[in-house]
């Protein structure tokens, strides 16, 4: 009896070597494959409506932010087609208490509970006018937003070679804020990130980031920490952000 489970416990631990083996050397060479890049619509979109951008084969998704209470402060949540296009998006803001829920209509978002077009599009689906607001967006040769023009006000933005969203610079009359975003250099943790703003060159505030990430490269939660330089002494805020995605 005691030969025969001894017998079965080495096979059966052979057997979980040989699966954690086998494991290891997929977890292995999906680790040593180049990351996905950010997609222009992903990387325009997470600048113009203020969330961390994902990549991979995305189908849906929903971030959430905590404050150090515990209380939902944000909420984005977007549906994402095969072909990388948002079929919806509901932006959240309970601080503020505002909202909006956007589907795509052809080359328009529409607003979901009223109907009212919102957002002009061009190319395959890429951010063209915000009618409402006086605001039209340029792309560049590779379809990333790169500027945006309004009446009394001009925003250009910056990515580096992934797509990553390095930062933007908003001039308004003689108003000049400046957002630089500094990346992790490991290529798989890109949410993993300090930035710093500058108004008329004066600091205005900093931020920081660290995630943990799932297979994809996606985070699924991050501890953000957002410092208000603008008065004094600086005060600091902490913030929680979980991420709940589904891919393709």
């Amino acid at each position: 009896m005691i030969g025969n489970n001894l017998s079965v416990l080495v096979k059966n631990v052979k057997k979980y070597a040989a699966i954690t083996l086998l494991a290891a050397t997929l977890a292995g060479c999906d680790n040593n494959s180049a990351p996905l890049s950010f997609t222009p619509e992903m990387a325009s979109f997470s600048n113009e409506f203020d969330f961390d951008p994902l990549r991979g084969p995305v189908k849906d998704f929903t971030q959430t932010l905590f404050n150090e209470k515990g209380e939902v402060s944000k909420r984005v949540t977007g549906t994402v087609s095969a072909e990388g296009c948002f079929d919806t998006l509901e932006l959240h803001d309970l601080e503020a208490n505002t909202g909006v829920a956007l589907v795509l209509d052809a080359n328009y978002y529409i607003d979901a509970e009223t109907q009212q077009r919102k957002v002009k599009l061009q190319g395959k689906c890429q951010l063209a006018e915000l009618p409402s607001a006086g605001v039209t967006w340029d792309t560049d040769d590779n379809g990333f937003v790169v500027a945006a023009h309004g009446k009394e006000m001009e925003v250009k933005y910056r990515y580096d070679a992934d797509g990553y969203p390095l930062g933007k610079t908003t001039v308004s009359g003689d108003q000049h804020l400046s957002v630089q975003s500094t990346p992790s250099k490991d290529l798989r943790k890109r949410m993993d990130y300090s930035a710093v703003s500058l108004l008329n060159d004066k600091p205005l505030g900093n931020v920081t980031q660290s995630c943990d990430y799932d297979r994809h490269n996606n985070p699924v939660s991050c501890d953000l920490t957002i410092t208000d330089d603008s008065v004094k002494p600086a005060v600091e805020r902490k913030y929680t952000i979980k991420n709940t995605i589904e891919y393709y």
